[in-house]
């Protein structure tokens, strides 16, 4: 086929969808069509028996995508989706403080003291982009994260800033309507499958940075820390930021104590405070040379 039979054969299937697209927001139900080709079938897609198809699918796109762009190695950055940017912070700070209600005003405090952590991993991700885009194509780390608000548009925000591709895994929830307006559009991927998205971050992760965070950030981080403690996945430095935080929330001592981990366990992760403690780290581990 060439590239105008290509080109003619996607159309008419971008069409295809379109129209039942229309057909539906129109109000009608859209039917299952036995005589309808497979792959341009919503019904038959959607059915529970083609749960492996939607999976592969789920599976080939970012990857086709993120190779067609030259995106090989990338920094994982996981934390809370709740943290606000610190203008948006002080902005609502304002606000409460002009309503004048103690217990408003006492969350944009802690809101605006949480900023502080949004605008730590937009500058870990700014080094990161700066010193790679100074590198040759084959030494480049992209930012990645999962595409939401908080720490995820942080360090997307950084990137791009640095004028840097910056990748965005996001997950279809009822509350996160799209990724983030800092990701790459191109690099811009949606997910139904927590699997396929978490496998993907695994795929050409070289470093993951963990800033704070609750549920979904602590099952990311746990997932990959087994991953490699059980050698499925290759080594890489796995960076908790806030020695402060983590150690509060987790004592890892105490599985020490009880047997439930391997003291050398702890060596799959370091605490580091700053953003440049930080992206220090990760060129420690792999030997990279500093540039000037």
């Amino acid at each position: 086929m060439d590239h105008k039979d290509k080109t003619l054969s996607e159309r008419r299937l971008a069409d295809a969808w379109a129209e039942l697209q229309a057909h539906s927001n129109e109000g009608h139900p859209l039917q299952a069509d036995a005589y309808r080709l497979a792959f341009s079938d919503p019904e038959f897609l959607l059915r529970r028996e083609t749960r492996g198809i939607r999976m592969q699918l789920e599976l080939l796109k970012p990857d086709l995508e993120q190779v067609a762009q030259g995106i090989e190695s990338t920094v994982v950055v996981y934390g809370s989706a709740r943290f606000p940017s610190p203008e948006d912070a002080q902005a609502e700070l304002a606000l409460a403080q002009a309503g004048g209600d103690t217990q408003t005003v006492a969350r944009a405090q802690l809101r605006l003291r949480q900023s502080n952590y949004y605008e730590q991993a937009r500058q870990f991700a700014h080094l990161v982009a700066t010193d790679s885009m100074a590198r040759p194509p084959k030494d480049r780390l992209f930012i990645c994260t999962g595409g939401g608000p908080g720490i995820m548009e942080a360090a997307n925000r950084g990137a791009a800033e640095a004028g840097a591709p910056t990748v965005g895994l996001s997950i279809a929830l009822p509350f996160e309507a799209s990724g983030n307006r800092y990701i790459t559009p191109e690099l811009s991927f949606k997910f139904h499958y927590f699997a396929l998205r978490k496998m993907h971050f695994m795929m050409r992760a070289r470093a993951l940075v963990v800033f704070p965070g609750g549920f979904g950030t602590l099952d990311e981080l746990f997932e990959v820390m087994t991953l490699v403690q059980t050698g499925k996945s290759r080594p890489v430095p796995i960076v908790l930021f806030d020695s402060a935080y983590w150690k509060r929330l987790i004592d890892f001592d105490l599985l020490i104590e009880e047997g439930t981990i391997s003291p050398e366990n702890l060596n799959l992760f370091r605490y580091k405070d700053t953003p440049q403690e930080a992206w220090d780290a990760i060129q420690g581990f792999y030997r990279l040379q500093t540039k000037g």
